[in-house]
């Protein structure tokens, strides 16, 4: 999470179809850049390091995502919500050769990303402007059954859209999917954790093999924050990912197993006709 800017400088920026202002602004806690929207801080690129991951829920996809097939080769990925790119770009710098999609609801948002924030030339990462479910649904036919990775990041704002939470649309997912392929699918909740644990409980009625990552205090619900799901109909590769996420640079937890059966107990699965998005965060959650 991140927090909100200052408006008296001026940065590159697009409004978008919704009304909204996207900008891309240094950052003023690392090197790189970040995309916020609407005051929301959605991306950080840093374009002479793609491996610098500098939000902390996506070091923690990095970090899945590494233990994908072998070390170094490349990947067949789609990405749903596009934000700055960092997931592709740094797919394509540590994984050379990986075949990417993207889909992105913001024509303007694209275009002001591959103007000021370029990806690598020869890169093979293509951009779809449209609704993410409905751009699934007009990938070519040769990726189904034939991903390794899919991301589900897209956000509205600060919030998920309702349709893109059901049991229906993991189905759509899980249809792109290799047999050893794996969700990742980035969830923000706050106390209590009803919603993750409803996405939690929806996504293993699809996919049986899920893993949670994050935060041990937004894991047992004490503070708002980002939670990865991992999920595949195959075992995941997470042999290694207990010490490397306790050892930072953000220590995080992962939780497998019976602990996710515990997590989700009791959770409804959601489906297209009661789906609802995710909870909006209070302001001050992106004040740091």
């Amino acid at each position: 999470m991140g927090r909100t800017r200052a408006r008296d400088a001026e940065h590159p920026e697009a409004r978008l179809d919704h009304g909204g202002i996207a900008r891309v602004i240094p950052s003023e806690f690392t090197s790189g850049f970040e995309l916020i929207v609407d005051d929301t801080p959605q991306s950080h690129v840093d374009l002479d390091d793609a491996t610098h991951l500098h939000f902390e829920y996506v070091v923690r996809m990095g970090a899945v995502i590494d233990q994908l097939t072998s070390a170094g080769a490349p990947l067949t990925a789609v990405h749903l919500g596009a934000g700055a790119l960092t997931i592709p770009r740094y797919i394509e710098a540590t994984r050379p050769g990986s075949r990417q999609q993207v889909i992105e609801l913001e024509a303007p948002l694209a275009a002001l990303v591959r103007e000021h924030l370029p990806l690598p030339r020869g890169a093979s990462i293509r951009i779809r402007i449209g609704d993410a479910r409905a751009g699934v649904q007009k990938l070519p036919p040769a990726l189904t059954g034939a991903c390794d990775l899919v991301v589900s990041d897209v956000y509205s704002g600060a919030q998920t859209p309702a349709h893109l939470t059901s049991v229906e649309f993991y189905r759509e997912l899980s249809g792109l999917l290799a047999p050893t392929g794996v969700l990742l699918v980035n969830v923000a909740d706050g106390p209590g954790l009803a919603f993750a644990r409803r996405q939690v409980a929806t996504i293993a009625h699809v996919l049986p093999e899920v893993a949670l990552l994050a935060d041990t205090q937004v894991l047992k619900g004490r503070r708002f924050g980002n939670l990865v799901i991992a999920a595949s109909a195959s075992p995941l590769p997470t042999e290694w990912l207990p010490r490397m996420l306790a050892a930072g640079p953000h220590p995080a937890k992962i939780a497998q197993d019976a602990e996710v059966a515990a997590f989700a107990k009791g959770a409804r699965i959601v489906t297209d006709a009661d789906a609802v998005a995710s909870p909006k965060p209070d302001a001050s959650i992106f004040l740091r």
